[in-house]
């Protein structure tokens, strides 16, 4: 088919996907998006999820006579359409070379293309085009909160049917995105960039949010939980904890990135490491309490402080190598601003499709997280992260005077070995509760069954 061109005016909103945008020009033509697609010729198929349904973030890359054909189609010209599309003007392998001047388009994913995608608002939409049609488009986490309706815009790449949030019995989310616009300046004027800033804030919160479920005073974070969920999360807390948390924690990842920037912080860390005299991080530290009371959470200060090997103790491990002028040259062990990949927080998407997959074979014994408790798998890794900060901590320790490094030395590496240990028989026992045989259990910690049985029974309280 062959449409005429300019019949009726479509134009893009800003960081619109291109495919997001075909659908509403068909939409506006009073067409199905895939009639309105064959008017290009397709190098590949549409991805998908693993349930077979469309992925809302599939992202379309054009050659020139595709670009001029949606451009016309449009009714706008193309540098209109190259300021507001991210992907515009993106070439693909699947189109170069080509000889022919047919509009021609692939498919993508628009994380792959240019960043994360998102839902926009539909009342927006609405507002700014006069029809009510989804729309998705390019935004980081800390654009999310649609403040004229209220709305937390929800991640557009996994497979679940919501869009957005409700977020008008919860203010404070809100005015969280009024406050990270001046967070952002000071990141600028401290010299950080606002995306790292707000990437490290959201992995420490994002933690704290995996432990929460266990802790007593926590009431903030379930309260909000239960009024996304339209009043009460309890028949499907789990899938309701995956979708509602980056909406839930905002203000904390705001209040934490803002706490990260205050030279304050940066020298309770340097006090709390023993200044210059090193010692372990205490887990009554100054920087801990008072983190917890700029979250709005005096008690936390003892709970994080003891949560070794994450996010936060990287920040303060650069922070306290830097002051001692000990992080050598620039990098990332001396970055506060670095985030390691195995602190990145898991996203939306793939928790989904890990709670799908759990859900299909429960209590099984086939998956590891099928058969260990979450709190025990929690536990697990937080040894293993807490031993390996521990040893971070010990690079370039080796100068300086004798009784010093010996003394860090010392207490790092019997730190660690304390983390190592629980670890090790917290494996063997979640291996042993999960069905596991014991001969079999025994013969990978490379010892006899009676000696595991026995170091077992007599230390499976062990702390940590």
């Amino acid at each position: 088919m062959t449409p005429h061109p300019a019949l009726l005016r479509t134009a893009p909103l800003q960081g619109e996907t291109t495919s997001s945008l075909i659908f509403r020009v068909a939409s506006r033509y009073g067409m199905e998006a895939k009639v309105l697609r064959s008017c290009w010729h397709w190098r590949n198929y549409p991805p998908g999820h693993d349930s077979g349904g469309a992925r809302a973030d599939a992202e379309v890359l054009l050659n020139a006579a595709g670009r001029q054909l949606l451009a016309s189609l449009c009714g706008v010209t193309e540098d209109v359409l190259a300021r507001a599309l991210p992907s515009w003007g993106q070439e693909d392998a699947k189109l170069a070379g080509r000889q022919d001047r047919a509009p021609a388009a692939a498919w993508r994913i628009a994380s792959a293309v240019a960043s994360p995608a998102a839902f926009g608002c539909r009342l927006c939409t609405a507002r700014r085009t006069g029809m009510l049609v989804r729309a998705v488009r390019y935004a980081p986490l800390w654009e999310r909160v649609c403040m004229r309706h209220g709305r937390w815009l929800l991640d557009a790449d996994a497979d679940q049917p919501l869009e957005h949030l409700d977020l008008r019995g919860l203010p404070e989310v809100v005015a969280a995105q009024r406050r990270w616009t001046g967070v952002a300046r000071r990141a600028v004027r401290a010299g950080a960039a606002p995306e790292r800033v707000f990437a490290l804030a959201h992995a420490v919160v994002a933690r704290w949010w995996e432990q929460a479920l266990h802790w007593e005073r926590e009431s903030v974070w379930p309260q909000r939980l239960h009024r996304v969920a339209g009043g009460n999360a309890g028949t499907d807390l789990d899938r309701w904890r995956l979708v509602g948390r980056d909406a839930i924690v905002f203000p904390e990842v705001v209040a934490v990135a803002d706490a990260l920037l205050d030279p304050a912080m940066a020298e309770l860390a340097w006090r709390d490491s023993g200044a210059g005299r090193p010692r372990p991080l205490p887990a009554d530290g100054a920087l801990f309490r008072r983190l917890g009371e700029r979250v709005g959470r005096p008690w936390l200060g003892p709970v994080a402080a003891t949560d070794y090997g994450g996010p936060l103790t990287s920040w303060m491990g650069a922070v306290i190598r830097l002051r001692r002028g000990a992080g050598g040259p620039p990098g990332y062990d001396n970055d506060p601003w670095w985030l390691r990949q195995d602190h990145q927080p898991a996203t939306m998407a793939g928790q989904l499709r890990v709670l799908g997959k759990e859900k299909k074979t429960p209590g099984s014994g086939r998956t590891w997280r099928a058969a260990v408790p979450p709190e025990q798998r929690m536990l697990i890794t937080r040894a293993i992260e807490g031993a390996e900060e521990q040893l971070m901590q010990l690079r370039g320790a080796q100068y300086g005077k004798t009784a010093d490094v010996a003394q860090q030395l010392l207490s790092n590496l019997g730190h660690a070995a304390t983390l190592i240990d629980n670890a090790w028989k917290r494996t063997a026992l979640a291996a042993l509760n999960a069905g596991m045989p014991l001969d079999e259990v025994a013969q990978w910690a490379h010892m006899s069954a009676d000696a595991l049985m026995n170091l077992l029974t007599g230390g499976q309280e062990d702390g940590g």
